[in-house]
């Protein structure tokens, strides 16, 4: 049986750390930011985890 190729848009979009987990990006940050406080533009910057049964499937995108 062939490999799986990697999903080049999951893998774009996702990152994993050294522990396996599966970092993304918020939503909500490309337009628009002028009705959106500063302090939410703080948070949705930094990186989040993806929790959950779709951190598997995400995984097995980007191996």
């Amino acid at each position: 049986m062939p490999k799986q190729k990697t999903h080049r848009g999951a893998a774009k979009r996702f990152k994993l750390t050294a522990k396996g987990k599966v970092k993304r990006r918020h939503s909500m940050m490309n337009h628009m930011q002028t009705k959106k406080a500063q302090g939410r533009k703080r948070k949705l910057r930094k990186q989040t985890d993806v929790v959950g049964g779709f951190a598997k499937a995400i995984k097995e995108m980007i191996r």
